[in-house]
């Protein structure tokens, strides 16, 4: 009955007029209106703003200071008086948690400003689809046979998948994992963001409506008699996980934990790395999300909304009046190639992630092709809560979900949704999984990917599995991820299984080490400076190379699957076209966890030029395999000196920090060697007594299986770049080194390192020293 009258009441609101208007958080919307007819937003008798409508008849009036008194008026028209509302978590009127939502099928939810959002709520009886292409993830349909199918009764424990990708989609959501947790006995609540599918609203990449739309989810949901215990958790890889992160910090009372997986740190690290703008998967990434945001026919926006459609939903069809007016994201890239805080940080979890305060389980990727390698920057951020996990490897952008991962994301659900033992359920998770790899890795029927041993499955309560699962420390890294041991003691090279795991209490790891390799003459990286000055020069050509690493197939049977299928096209830079520098043997096992820095004297025959470092190990047995790469724009060179940064940490050798801002940003000096900064991408990596340690410095591109760099510099050229190394200019290079590792493991087959290829060594000869 409440929302019943509350949506009353905001028709009533626009009934002055032919067209509808309705304040929002920040935001007036407007719809109703002729095709591009003008509209103009009034505070009292004064002209705040006037736009045209778009071919839907729709408007949005953005950045719209909270107040009342608010109209619009179009066309000799104008609508009742609005109320233009902050962006606190607390809704303006509670009663729209008191909304029934049926506990299975197809639905919508109505937000705090009357928007209906697409749902799709699978309960564990009735689980989620396959909806098959566009999907990236593609899990078996239950039931499986051969696997058990336990007899769930309401109230279950519930998870929310939160998106812009198709995620409410009734043939299955779109790029969701919903399936595993029905697999786990949990209900699943997928929610297409607004502006997206057939959610009502206008898309903008985590603008502060759509966090509050998350806020009213958990808030509605949670409510819901249907639901355990009367809170929920939050699931999801990718944008999913990201988007985790941003509900989370708005605080709702009936979040009980989130699991954020596959995720990003910062919007710059992922779309600007080093000031470079990665055309090869951000940008695309951002096209796709804008073509999906489009007014739902055929050819636009998501296909599944216009099924909808034609099958009759009037409420899909009704939602699509503002879809018309999604932010222009292109536009926004363009115009935010540098650091604005007012801008960035609220698009930043590292600026935020601080504000959550439930129990979080998080995994990420060192190497992760899509995302990036940023993602464990996160650890230290995250203050509010102490009921924290984090799991770090070497892979790709789906072994968040890899067996050990897996493990101990599913005692993490049962623990602190579910509230029950994880041995209750275990047996169906663990049946399901050989299935659940050859599917969502695209493996070979015959390759058996079982999940190992897990100690607080064998705990035979709540209690004290809880306490078992609360002694693991803080981080967690698998070392030489693809190398490892299945199980069943088989070994097949690229099975998402660590060679050996290490923990730890907290990230960065205390006690770490800079340990620094100097240039030297002859291409050599020494303990100490080089005695006499020495200089080396390259060809920055960003051409010279293919734009990427990998072949075409870089999901579900090839990059995610085993080394068998990998297509890996890693090739070094033409003659002249790079520079590199190599150590002498490691006498001992020596293993890496962190950032680190490529620091060098750099003299540039252009204005501007792009800088790629790639970090590699140089094994004793003729082989290389890749470890990291570091990208740098030179003209924006300046680091940061105080936490004051786009990371809102305090920089330090092992984690410089650009500033990234345009009043830093200054041309390479004709003719003089200056000092600049390569920051490196994370890495975990056990470095092999008898390896030597490789750092190549060359144009950026074809090092990675997706990302890759379209526009840079020099623009559509060429530079003649000069490195310099003596004990004035010591270039070097820096890695974070964790004494007291124990490597127990022989060095890995080549392949066999999950997104770590490895190719025969083959040295360069640098031009000068």
């Amino acid at each position: 009955m409440a929302l019943a009258v509350l949506i009353a009441s905001l028709a009533a609101a626009a009934s002055a007029s032919a067209f509808e208007a309705q304040g929002s958080v920040e935001q007036v919307d407007v719809t109703g209106l002729a095709a591009n007819a003008q509209g103009s937003l009034l505070k009292g008798h004064t002209t705040i703003a006037t736009q045209n409508a778009d071919e839907q008849g729709g408007l949005l009036f953005r950045n719209v200071k909270p107040g009342t008194n608010y109209r619009v008026v179009s066309g000799g028209e104008e609508s009742a008086v609005l109320t233009v509302h902050k962006g606190t978590s607390a809704p303006w009127d509670p009663s729209i948690y008191n909304q029934e939502i049926p506990d299975n099928g197809y639905t919508y939810l109505t937000t705090r400003d009357g928007t209906k959002l697409a749902i799709d709520v699978h309960p564990p009886t009735s689980p989620a689809g396959e909806p098959g292409v566009p999907s990236m993830f593609h899990f078996p349909t239950l039931p499986i046979p051969g696997v058990p199918t336990p007899a769930y009764t309401a109230p279950y424990p519930t998870l929310i998948e939160y998106s812009g990708y198709g995620y409410a989609n009734p043939a299955g959501p779109e790029n969701g994992i919903a399936v595993l947790a029905n697999l786990m006995g949990f209900a699943v609540v997928d929610v297409n963001m607004r502006g997206t599918g057939c959610s009502g609203g206008a898309f903008d990449f985590f603008e502060k409506m759509q966090n509050l739309d998350g806020y009213d989810v958990i808030e509605t949901i949670a409510h819901q008699p249907w639901v355990k215990g009367g809170k929920v958790g939050m699931l999801g890889i990718s944008y999913g996980g990201i988007s985790q992160l941003f509900t989370a910090q708005t605080d709702p009372a009936g979040l009980a934990a989130i699991a954020p997986l596959s995720v990003i740190d910062a919007t710059a690290t992922t779309l600007y790395p080093g000031g470079v703008l990665n055309t090869g998967f951000a940008v695309e990434w951002a096209e796709q999300r804008q073509q999906n945001a489009e007014p739902a026919s055929p050819g636009h926006g998501q296909a599944w909304a216009t099924k909808q459609i034609e099958e009759g939903d009037e409420t899909c069809k009704a939602n699509q009046a503002l879809h018309g007016e999604a932010a222009n994201l292109m536009q926004k890239i363009d115009e935010n190639s540098t650091y604005k805080k007012a801008v960035a940080d609220p698009l930043d979890p590292v600026t935020f992630v601080k504000n959550i305060n439930v129990p979080t389980f998080m995994a990420c990727q060192w190497e992760d092709e899509q995302t990036g390698g940023h993602c464990a920057d996160l650890a230290e951020h995250f203050t509010g809560t102490s009921k924290k996990w984090f799991t770090f490897t070497n892979g790709a952008h789906i072994d968040s979900l890899d067996p050990a991962t897996f493990d101990r994301l599913y005692d993490f659900l049962e623990l602190y949704v579910a509230h029950q033992a994880p041995s209750e359920d275990a047996a169906v998770v663990n049946a399901a999984a050989p299935v659940i790899y050859d599917e969502a890795m695209g493996l070979e029927k015959t390759n058996l990917v079982p999940l190992p041993a897990d100690p607080i499955q064998l705990q035979p309560t709540y209690e004290t599995a809880l306490a078992a699962f609360e002694e693991q420390p803080e981080i967690r890294v698998l070392f030489d991820n693809g190398a490892g041991t299945s199980p069943l003691g088989t070994k097949t090279a690229g099975d998402p299984y660590p060679g050996f795991e290490d923990t730890f209490s907290a990230f960065p790891v205390p006690g770490t080490k800079a340990k620094t390799l100097y240039f030297g003459p002859g291409g050599t990286l020494n303990t100490s400076k080089a005695a006499s000055e020495g200089q080396d020069t390259y060809t920055s050509d960003a051409s010279a190379v293919p734009l990427t690493d990998f072949g075409p197939s870089t999901g579900s049977g090839g990059l995610w699957g085993d080394a068998a299928q990998w297509d890996w096209k890693w090739q070094q830079p033409p003659a002249g076209d790079a520079v590199s520098y190599v150590s002498a043997p490691l006498t001992e096992d020596t293993t890496a966890i962190g950032g680190g820095a490529v620091n060098m004297w750099l003299k540039s025959s252009t204005p501007d030029v792009d800088l790629l470092a790639t970090v590699s190990e140089v094994r004793p047995d003729g082989n290389e395999t890749f470890v990291q790469n570091g990208y740098l724009r030179a003209s924006e060179r300046k680091l940061a000196t105080s936490k004051r940064n786009i990371l809102a940490e305090k920089p330090s050798a092992l984690q410089p920090i650009l500033t990234m801002l345009a009043s830093d940003k200054q041309p390479m000096p004709a003719g003089q060697y200056v000092p600049v900064t390569i920051p490196l991408y994370f890495e975990g990596h056990a470095y092999r007594a008898g390896s030597r340690i490789r750092v190549t410095i060359s144009a950026p591109n074809g090092t990675q299986p997706i990302w890759s760099f379209a526009h840079t510099e020099p623009e559509g050229g060429t530079a003649s770049e000069s490195v310099a190394f003596s004990s004035s200019m010591p270039s070097n290079l820096t890695l974070p080194i964790v004494p007291g590792v124990s490597v127990p493991t022989e060095l890995p087959a080549c392949p066999s390192l999950r997104n770590e290829p490895c190719r025969a060594y083959q040295a360069i000869a640098n031009d000068g020293s």
